[in-house]
């Protein structure tokens, strides 16, 4: 058997295609250190073991089709399944082939700055005693992004925390627990995702009370990305209630079902805030198209306003400059001051009138 690769600490990955496979075992609940492999059969072989109460968990950083075929080849994957691991972009699902357990999950990372949510996909793979992690963009499950140097990317393996300490216990169940803290995990990410869209919900409301013309493109833009969470989540429920469903037909250790009882309940919460942050974002939308009604009903009644004062001595002036030859006004002493202080008079009573029923 030959020895792990190790990472040198410059090492860097060339491209996005870098054939590379990293594994770490457990033993006895115990992980150990992290193995680089540039293939997966050379990841299976260094990893290969009868000793009971292990088991192996392989995280692909980077998709291939290159690796992507030789696990096909090597754990001699279903047609159908083997169709879906070559296609990513798809929602998240589970589904069972063979022995071999499908599944699709979808973390979420949000992009404060750019007020986006950013979404990642991973195809899990579960047989026997290994699950295989594949990386369809550019975070880890966790929501890190996948580093180009090979060290940080084995500390961030290493120090991850998707395998508790509460966890060593039901390590012994087997994958089951593995499956169940990469959803939780998952499912976490969606919390801070959901903190970040409120506090931009509430800046959004001082913006719509403050007359920010700007407010109505930032609701609809931050309620895309409500909606696209909303949709990920709900996909996640099915998964998680896939789960229930196998607990309650005692196809889940009793031990586990507690945790898968726990995590369908954050689940719903999930669903129930996006739901509720989606209702309400679509509920400012219409308080801001009324207040924009309302500030244009104002605007109008001022615009009105000012045309019927400037009407009034638009029309005395015209009146007396039709020129007629029998307007004895226009022969009086004092019938052009006379004429001006009725423009003034009249134009004041329809300032105060406006200004009294608050058209001013």
């Amino acid at each position: 058997m030959g020895m792990p690769n190790r990472a040198t600490s410059d090492e860097k990955f060339p491209t996005e295609e870098t054939t590379m496979v990293l594994s770490r075992r457990i033993v006895d609940g115990e992980e150990e250190d992290v193995v680089v492999s540039d293939s997966f059969s050379e990841a299976l072989e260094l990893n290969s073991s009868d000793q009971s109460g292990t088991m192996t968990r392989y995280l692909i950083p980077h998709s291939t089709a290159e690796l992507v075929e030789e696990i096909i080849d090597r754990w001699d994957i279903h047609p159908v399944l083997a169709d879906d691991l070559r296609h990513a972009k798809q929602r998240p699902k589970i589904e069972r082939y063979d022995g071999v357990l499908f599944m699709v999950l979808k973390n979420a990372f949000y992009l404060d700055d750019e007020e986006e949510v950013d979404f990642s996909e991973f195809h899990i793979l579960v047989k026997g005693d290994a699950v295989i992690i594949i990386c369809q963009g550019k975070r880890l499950i966790d929501g890190a992004r996948i580093p180009e140097d090979r060290n940080e990317l084995n500390r961030l393996f290493e120090e991850s925390d998707w395998v508790h300490a509460e966890d060593k216990d039901l390590l012994a169940l087997g994958t089951d627990t593995l499956v169940y803290r990469l959803i939780d995990t998952t499912v976490d990410g969606y919390f801070r995702v959901l903190d970040g869209l409120q506090e931009d919900k509430d800046q959004i409301e001082s913006q719509v009370f403050s007359g920010d013309a700007a407010a109505a493109e930032r609701i609809y833009r931050v309620s895309q990305e409500v909606i696209d969470v909303v949709h990920a989540t709900m996909s996640l429920k099915r998964i998680s209630e896939t789960l229930t469903d196998n607990a309650a037909d005692d196809l889940v250790d009793d031990s586990l079902k507690p945790y898968l009882g726990d995590l369908d309940d954050h689940l719903t919460r999930v669903v129930a805030e996006a739901t509720e942050l989606r209702n309400t974002l679509t509920q400012i939308l219409d308080v801001n198209s009324a207040l924009i009604a309302q500030r244009q009903n104002e605007d109008m009644k001022k615009i009105s306003g000012w045309a019927a004062i400037i009407f009034a001595p638009t029309l005395i002036g015209a009146i007396y400059g039709m020129n007629f030859e029998k307007m004895p006004e226009l022969k009086w002493t004092y019938g052009y001051p006379l004429a001006l202080i009725l423009m003034v008079v009249v134009a004041a009573l329809l300032y105060a009138a406006f200004r009294i029923k608050k058209w001013m």
